[in-house]
């Protein structure tokens, strides 16, 4: 519940206790005595689903310069307040949602001074970009933590469907600048650890699990965005855990920007584009679904003059979110099908080479395992070799073995890449044995 207090402007007492007696309202006046342009104050406690249409009510008859507080009340103990809570609970008045009013400020309030957030940014990339190369997901994690991406994100849409432009516009300029900090402070950084000569997998970055999987993203990315969305707009609405929610929303935005930084000073354009097109897609979905959340869920003026504008206003960046996203969903579809063609290849050239080694005449020989390389052309990766290892006591390779194989396997798709048998050898002394690979037989597919 709520307790309202609002300080009256001189000649319009009248009309506000007439709101108020409709709506069944108990309150408290008193007079002013500031020597301010008020007459009076009145208070009264209401339930939290009729704080927004008092207010709208109160709006209608003109109360532009009255000062409105809106505070938590723990409890009230008065029949006449029962009375007031059954009459909106019955009438249906949005449930126990947060109200237009301070929504807006919730929004506000959950975005940092710009100093602040500049600084927290700084320390969630340095630590975004440690747990990528250090391939630590606790650390990672602990990068999303400390994000204070929340207010941010969510500022945008609720300026846009509440008619704030002045939240509209500073909601999209701290996400621009703070998922633009990250990626400036995660090259620095990572620049200096490649001349340092701290470089996890080697030649090749992205070997690092928790990086390759933000450089070469899917269509499964942006669901992971639109929950985010959802989810942070509920949080604001609903009364949910803004902590939990502001850590998916940094999940789905500092590692990608990170993974940007460090590619970039690694001089891998490739697997960069494919990052960047993960940060956006991710920054169009939780704006869209921001802003498709909070439109259906009402919450817009309800003003004579307001709800046409922010309308126009509230489609048309819907349309802007939704094209961008379907654009960019294209690429990500091929990514998403590759990954299909991959996991498929896979699965098949596994049963092929079981199926040829129930031959009889490969009885002492089993499939040790099969394994799908993809090249290093990021993000649009496709099937370079396919590795099949086979153990057996045999000292010396089959070539008929490796052409059988290599058949079955290149019958099964079109794309040409490099079939590889690796045998491994066990030998068996005493109570223990031991195993060394032999040779690596390879054929052109």
């Amino acid at each position: 519940m709520r307790y309202v207090e609002i300080a009256i402007p001189e000649g319009r007492r009248g009309a506000v206790l007439g709101v108020l007696d409709d709506a069944g309202i108990n309150y408290v006046m008193s007079d002013e005595t500031s020597g301010a342009r008020y007459s009076s104050v009145v208070r009264f406690p209401v339930p939290t689903n009729a704080v927004e249409p008092v207010l709208d009510d109160l709006a209608r008859v003109d109360l532009e310069d009255a000062h409105v507080v809106v505070v938590n009340a723990e409890t009230v103990v008065s029949e006449a307040f029962d009375e007031v809570r059954d009459q909106y609970s019955a009438s249906g008045a949005g449930g126990a949602r947060t109200s237009r009013q301070v929504l807006r400020t919730k929004a506000d309030e959950f975005t940092p001074a710009l100093s602040i957030y500049l600084v927290m940014l700084l320390i969630s990339a340095v630590v975004a970009t440690a747990g990528l190369l250090a391939d630590s997901p606790a650390v990672v994690v602990g990068s999303m933590v400390i994000a204070p991406l929340l207010g941010p994100a969510l500022a945008a849409s609720v300026g846009i469907v509440t008619g704030d432009d002045a939240l509209r516009r500073g909601g999209f300029r701290y996400q621009v600048l703070g998922v633009s900090v990250v990626v400036l402070a995660s090259i620095g950084l990572a620049t200096l650890a490649r001349l340092a000569g701290l470089e996890p997998a080697g030649v090749d970055i992205v070997l690092v699990a928790e990086l390759e999987e933000r450089v070469s993203p899917n269509l499964f990315s942006v669901l992971v965005a639109l929950g985010a969305g959802v989810a942070g707009i509920l949080s604001l609405t609903r009364g949910f855990s803004e902590a939990i929610v502001g850590v998916m929303i940094a999940a789905a935005l500092i590692p990608p920007a990170a993974a940007v930084g460090i590619t970039t000073a690694w001089g891998m354009n490739g697997a960069a584009l494919g990052a960047l097109i993960l940060v956006t897609v991710n920054l169009l979905s939780i704006n869209l679904a921001a802003l498709v959340t909070l439109w259906i869920a009402g919450y817009r003026p309800q003003g004579l003059f307001e709800v046409s504008p922010t309308r126009r206003a509230t489609m048309r960046y819907i349309a802007v979110f939704g094209v961008g996203l379907l654009v960019l969903a294209v690429p990500l579809a091929g990514l998403t099908l590759n990954d299909f063609q991959t996991t498929e290849l896979e699965a098949t050239a596994q049963d092929e080479v079981e199926r040829i080694l129930d031959d009889p005449q490969y009885n002492e020989v089993t499939n040790d395992d099969v394994t799908v390389v993809l090249d290093d052309d990021y993000p649009a990766r496709s099937v370079e070799r396919v590795i099949v290892v086979v153990k057996g006591f045999d000292p010396g390779p089959d070539p008929e073995l490796s052409d059988r194989i290599y058949q079955a396997i290149s019958e099964e798709t079109d794309a040409s890449f490099l079939v590889e048998v690796q045998y491994v050898v066990a030998e068996e002394r005493g109570e223990t044995g031991e195993e060394r690979i032999v040779r690596t037989a390879g054929a052109d597919g």
